[in-house]
């Protein structure tokens, strides 16, 4: 069993894969602040909460509770008393439910590695991507990882922190730790701080194995290229030799498979379908002069009913009804909403071309909570956000495969082999 802690969790594109390729494991912990994806993680990966448990509860006892974790409503900025205070009381029991159901530690900056569960075998760290992007290029962000910049994706470094305390007080390293991130973290910008953090998980006994890999080569019609990092703690120089061995003789770069799945099969069309005709009218924009500049300048994914299955979508952000947006659905024939030409993708429709199942977003808005005012408490906004942030599943597909092959094959035979030699 792999027994894996997940960072910077978001809606959990890791436990979706291991799920999805019948790998036996167990989540011991995850660590995610942004109060709707911790939320929404909890009802896809663990279903229906009971709420009975949080009964004696008043809703001062409450915000009292949630406000001794470091949460967030943006990704951003740290939730206060009085935001909390403006959640309905079904919101504030649903998020400590979802926090102490998925042993949730929040907020990594303030974790200690002696508080994390021992004998993990894989820890997984997709820490935030804005300073890094090349958006914050054009927007003066320079400082990208650079250590003690305080910035969101300089969070990596609180990882670095984590590792150098197992080793201060002898606690037993991950046998595996997986990074994911924009593949800026290879540019000529970040190289050099990227390299200074291989080289600290080198002299602590890891070897790495860097991927960029295209969601578009793993059946997924999205181009949406992100850089990954397999890190193996081994146990001598022959397992380490047999994990370059096995890393260059299967290396996912070079790994494509023929594309059976289009655009077509992520597109819900059927307007006379009146759940995806209101998700429809929701992703109208008005066709506003910026708009015919969005109409003009991207991907046009489908016509009407008809899916143009020769192209993929751009890759996913956070945001739809921006330009550059990720492809849009021309509205010919038949409208959605007076004086519109076209639509964006839907919340769903990301949700599937990240590579989660339909039926999984379904449980997620039979159980989307009302908000203060009669609002939905995961708005499109939200939806759109938690779908930018996420991981495509079928990579991390691939990715587990060959971690579940490296610690069954190879530092689990060394172990047997060791104790036949003693």
């Amino acid at each position: 069993m792999l027994k894996v802690v997940e960072a910077f969790s978001g809606i959990g594109s890791q436990v979706e894969a291991l799920k999805n390729i019948k790998i036996d494991h167990s989540i011991a912990a995850t660590i995610e602040w942004e109060v709707s994806a911790l939320y929404a993680y909890d009802i896809m990966h663990n279903g229906k909460q009971d709420l009975k448990d949080y009964r004696v509860h008043t809703k001062e006892s409450m915000i009292e509770k949630l406000a001794e974790y470091n949460l967030s409503s943006s990704g951003k900025d740290l939730l206060t008393k009085r935001s909390l205070r403006s959640m309905t009381m079904i919101q504030l029991k649903s998020i400590l439910a979802a926090i102490e159901r998925t042993n949730n530690l929040i907020d990594i900056t303030s974790i200690k590695a002696e508080e994390l569960p021992d004998d993990i075998d894989v820890l997984t760290y997709s820490f935030p991507c804005q300073d890094l992007s090349i958006s914050s290029f054009w927007h003066n962000n320079l400082t990208g990882i650079d250590k003690n910049a305080g910035n969101r994706s300089g969070l990596l470094w609180q990882v670095e922190r984590l590792l150098k305390e197992y080793c201060n007080i002898d606690k037993k390293l991950p046998k595996f730790l997986l990074m994911e991130n924009v593949s800026a973290i290879l540019s000529k910008r970040h190289i050099g701080n990227f390299r200074l953090w291989q080289e600290f998980l080198e002299n602590i006994g890891y070897v790495n194995q860097v991927y960029t890999l295209n969601s578009n080569n793993f059946n997924v019609p999205q181009d949406r290229e992100r850089t990954f990092m397999i890190s193996v703690l081994y146990e001598d120089q022959d397992s380490k030799h047999k994990i370059e061995d096995y890393f260059f003789e299967n290396n996912l770069e070079n790994y494509s498979i023929e594309k059976t799945n289009y655009i077509g099969d992520y597109l819900r069309l059927n307007y006379d379908i009146e759940k995806y005709r209101n998700e429809g009218i929701e992703s109208t924009p008005n066709y506003t002069p910026s708009r015919v500049k969005i109409f003009n300048s991207n991907r046009k994914l489908a016509f009407d009913r008809t899916p143009n299955n020769l192209i993929n979508t751009a890759t996913l952000t956070t945001k739809q009804d921006r330009n550059p947006n990720s492809g849009i659905i021309v509205m010919e024939n038949e409208k959605l909403k007076e004086g519109a030409a076209y639509r964006n993708l839907t919340p769903r429709e990301c949700f599937l071309l990240m590579g989660f199942k339909e039926e999984e977003y379904d449980l997620l808005m039979e159980h989307n909570l009302k908000a203060t005012g009669g609002k939905k408490f995961l708005n499109a906004a939200k939806l759109y956000r938690l779908t930018g942030n996420s991981i495509v599943v079928p990579i991390l597909e691939k990715i587990f495969e060959q971690i579940d092959h490296i610690n069954e094959n190879i530092l689990l035979n060394n172990n047997l082999t060791e104790e036949v030699k003693s």
